[in-house]
């Protein structure tokens, strides 16, 4: 038996996703808990890694006994959220459950995934916003932020995106495909949402760094598919601190 549990999770007092011996982690809480509502050990599976300090709307991971078996404890998938949250701390939340095949894999089952990221563009600090956005605090205007449409449409389709990849990754293939990626200002605070089958290492923190460059006339929006196909990540802009990246939303078939 295997659920597939759905996540949201605020990623400022972890090391990242993913269980390390450097700090505390959110695969670490999931799996302490879930070992404690089943009964049995448990292996608990994530659909992507996401950095330290990094954030969750949508987070989606699988929970099942350590070895195959069965959980020692009988509970419906409609009871998992709140006896998980009980044994969760507060900066992590399960809030949906469903039973899946065994043989559905949660990382390698997904067709895309959307990241969003906020920018928190004042010269005054929000203590609401600390951790949870980049505070930029010089003035992006309504020229700035066209230009930074222009060039996000830019990067929209199937290409290489190597210029966009911290050094020192290792992928076999640095090609993606971006389906939709926007820019969007409410006041103080403005989103950028990139969904793609798939992201390099600090690929949309790259992204959001060089719109930044784009949206104070350092870069021109009209250079960034030249600079895309330089595969040369010293042509892209800075990279963005982990602060206000989300995984927004995962998308199965």
């Amino acid at each position: 038996m295997k659920f597939l549990l759905y996540i949201s999770y605020d990623g400022s007092g972890y090391v990242g996703y993913q269980t390390q011996k450097n700090g505390r982690s959110v695969q670490e809480e999931l799996t302490r808990a879930a070992s404690d509502l089943f009964g049995v050990r448990c292996d608990v599976t994530g659909c992507s890694r996401t950095d330290s300090g990094v954030h969750a709307n949508m987070f989606c991971a699988t929970v099942e006994p350590h070895g195959g078996g069965e959980f020692a404890t009988s509970i419906t998938a409609d009871k998992i959220p709140f006896a998980m949250n009980t044994r969760l701390p507060d900066s992590i939340s399960v809030w949906q459950a469903t039973e899946v095949e065994d043989s559905f894999h949660v990382r390698y089952s997904v067709v895309s995934k959307e990241y969003v990221y906020r920018i928190y563009n004042s010269p005054v600090r929000d203590p609401f916003e600390v951790s949870r956005s980049w505070q930029v605090p010089k003035p992006i205007d309504g020229k700035g932020l066209e230009a930074m449409k222009t060039a996000l449409a830019s990067m929209v389709g199937k290409r290489d995106f190597a210029a966009c990849m911290a050094a020192g990754s290792k992928v076999t293939s640095t090609v993606r495909t971006v389906f939709e990626a926007d820019v969007k200002s409410d006041g103080k605070v403005i989103t950028v949402r990139i969904r793609a089958d798939g992201f390099l290492y600090n690929m949309v923190r790259i992204i959001v760094g060089t719109l930044l460059d784009v949206a104070y006339g350092k870069i021109s929006p009209d250079s960034i598919g030249e600079r895309l196909d330089s595969l040369d990540r010293r042509k892209m802009g800075r990279t963005a601190p982990p602060d206000g990246l989300y995984l927004n939303r995962v998308f199965y078939e």
